[in-house]
């Protein structure tokens, strides 16, 4: 997997050389993006005339989290001759928020005042 940012938005590449687009899965789940697939093995070999084995088949999965504030509908994807390409679009920065210091009087809820009182021994 390679991973590169632009201005807008983080991308995520993997090589998939020979499998298919429809066994490709591409999950978004509480911030965490999954991508899974799975590679057939397409030709029979027996045993006796096997030389070397190195090629791998079967499912593969790779989780990636995704920055705070990514939603599902920033997610986009494209497969193009065994090449995945994820693209999420950065989220907005939340800025913080300024809190106004009040006169001094303490307040409840809304802004209404609080009710000042005494107690007497009965």
């Amino acid at each position: 997997m390679d991973v590169w940012e632009t201005d807008d938005e983080i991308v995520y590449a993997f090589d998939l050389p020979g499998i298919p687009k429809d066994t490709v899965s591409i999950e978004f789940d509480h911030g965490v993006l999954t991508v899974s697939a799975e590679r057939e093995r397409s030709q029979e070999v027996s045993a006796d005339r096997l030389y070397r084995f190195e090629r791998r088949y079967g499912g593969f999965s790779r989780a990636i989290g995704l920055p705070q504030g990514v939603s599902e509908d920033q997610i986009s994807a494209r497969y193009d001759n065994g090449e995945l390409e994820v693209h999420v679009k950065k989220p907005e920065v939340e800025m913080p928020h300024r809190i106004q210091i009040g006169n001094g009087k303490a307040a409840i809820g809304n802004g209404k005042a609080a009710i000042e009182g005494k107690t007497t021994k009965a």
